[in-house]
């Protein structure tokens, strides 16, 4: 016969069951995302005259790795450089419809600048002479001035390790395309005006591209009409 304490605890025990059973099941964790191995051509280089490390994985988006695409600007002439601040990207124009596609940080609103220049001369782990109108506004840039010789080449130095220097009508804008975009800030609107690559990027480019080639950079859609400078020189530092 059951008692009535073996009753209880037999109640208690199938209330506690059935409780149980009405709980939900915790969610499954989401599967991590799957981050595509970069290319091998962003790995270290060790055979520049200074080291450059290799691009972090899992950092720069695979939209804006090097890669041959489909020419989106037909119209342009085989070897010219089309760039888009917007999107992010400098296209160098190939043969059979075909561009070589960089990822490029480029100018922030106050500084951005578009319209048609030529590559007038390159330089291999340039100087960065700072302007005066930088120094103005950052003064503990003083010894890096153009009167004080700038700033030797090397891991440090803002250009990296290739400069392209653009001109309109013989007269240096002071933009240039350059190299040592940190990886987190490629295809960002981050800095003084000039069209940053990364190291890697910026010495592929600088094997392929022509001497006095045209160089258009498209205006940003994002940017009032009162900040670009189609027409006259650029304010950047670089």
């Amino acid at each position: 016969m059951m008692t009535r304490r073996a009753f209880a605890c037999v109640g208690s025990i199938a209330l506690l069951s059935a409780c149980a059973q009405k709980q939900p099941l915790a969610a499954p964790e989401p599967p991590a995302p799957v981050i595509p191995p970069l290319p091998a051509h962003y790995g270290a280089i060790t055979d520049e005259p200074y080291p450059i490390p290799a691009v972090p994985e899992g950092v720069v988006p695979e939209r804006l790795w090097r890669q041959e695409v489909d020419n989106p600007y037909p119209d342009e002439a085989e070897g010219n450089i089309v760039i888009d601040p917007d999107a992010g990207y400098l296209h160098l124009i190939g043969e059979s419809g075909r561009a070589m596609r960089y990822g490029a940080g480029t100018g922030a609103a106050a500084f951005q600048w578009n319209g048609t220049a030529r590559m007038q001369f390159r330089r291999e782990w340039p100087r960065w002479k700072v302007p005066e109108t930088m120094i103005a506004r950052r003064p503990e840039l003083e010894p890096f001035s153009v009167a004080n010789g700038g700033m030797g080449p090397g891991p440090d130095n803002p250009l990296g390790a290739r400069a392209l220097y653009l001109f309109q009508n013989g007269v240096d804008t002071l933009y240039r395309i350059h190299g040592a975009c940190e990886p987190e800030y490629l295809g960002q609107a981050v800095s003084s005006g000039c069209i940053r690559l990364l190291d890697h990027d910026v010495i592929d480019l600088d094997k392929r591209v022509r001497h006095g080639v045209s160089i258009r950079v498209l205006p940003s859609r994002t940017v009032p009409a009162q900040l670009s400078n189609e027409t006259g020189l650029a304010t950047a530092e670089l």
